[in-house]
């Protein structure tokens, strides 16, 4: 049945933690909104469990596009990330969630945009997605769900956003690398621990570690997200640093600033 363009298938916190809830705090601010206003779009978000966070900005911002001419959003909720990702190429781009309200609120914001005619939405899980087409992917994109055996929370929408029961890790690995091109490349955010994980298992499955970005609140902090490239190809592990904040708090870090600077009003 098709809606629109939607396709329907069936202890005392230690400095680092006090930053983490900082940062958390920040991201609550804007789920608390019911609009969320970038340079050049404005995403919608009151039908979504998941809101505009630091998580996918920082992700849609830092994923490689050059000459990727077809992408993959796996998860999409809001669909924050097709849009940045349709801002910084000329791809076609292909959205998933299996959440119904998130696959309408992602309709109603590409709708708004000015790259409507070059990103469809399907509402599928990733398992059954794309399994009776030959289709590849340059570029394969995700802020997956990572909780494992945590309380969940009492909005079930919510839940299925934020825990792995329903997408598994290496069920995302399986199927992504499944719907890879062979030159192609899979970036996903992850909290460290999980983030290491994953590029275990992508060991396991013949998908390599090409990049990998640890992000810290501040300087001399622990890192709190892992950004992960992994692709078909074994080669050397380039592994960097970025810091979201300077040690005065509010004031961003220039790296930081330099990567996200065309999405966000305030900065230059």
């Amino acid at each position: 049945m098709i809606i629109g363009r939607i396709q329907i298938r069936q202890k005392l916190p230690n400095q680092t933690e006090v930053l983490v809830q900082q940062v958390q705090a920040e991201d609550n601010n804007c789920m608390a909104n019911q609009h969320f206003s970038f340079k050049q779009f404005t995403i919608y978000q009151n039908l979504c469990a998941m809101k505009v966070g630091t998580d996918g900005v920082i992700l849609g911002a830092w994923a490689n596009t050059e000459n990727r001419k077809r992408i993959l959003d796996i998860g999409t909720g809001t669909g924050l990330i097709a849009l940045m990702l349709a801002q910084r190429s000329i791809a076609q781009i292909e959205a998933i969630d299996i959440d119904r309200d998130a696959v309408l609120q992602a309709l109603e914001n590409i709708k708004n945009s000015p790259w409507y005619e070059r990103i469809n939405v399907f509402k599928t899980a990733l398992q059954d997605f794309g399994l009776n087409e030959d289709i590849k992917y340059d570029l394969i994109v995700s802020n997956p769900p990572y909780f494992n055996n945590s309380l969940k929370t009492p909005n079930a929408n919510r839940t299925i956003a934020r825990h792995t029961a329903s997408l598994t890790h290496i069920d995302l690995l399986e199927h992504s690398k499944r719907l890879l091109s062979d030159n192609g490349i899979i970036c996903l955010i992850l909290p460290v621990n999980e983030g290491l994980q994953i590029i275990d298992f992508g060991l396991n499955n013949g998908l390599f570690c090409n990049k990998m970005v640890y992000v810290h609140p501040k300087p001399n902090t622990k890192p709190i997200r892992l950004l992960i490239e992994l692709s078909k190809i074994k080669k050397d592990t380039i592994i960097v640093t970025l810091e979201i904040e300077t040690n005065t708090r509010h004031e961003y870090n220039a790296d930081f600033v330099k990567l996200v600077k065309d999405f966000y009003l305030k900065l230059t």
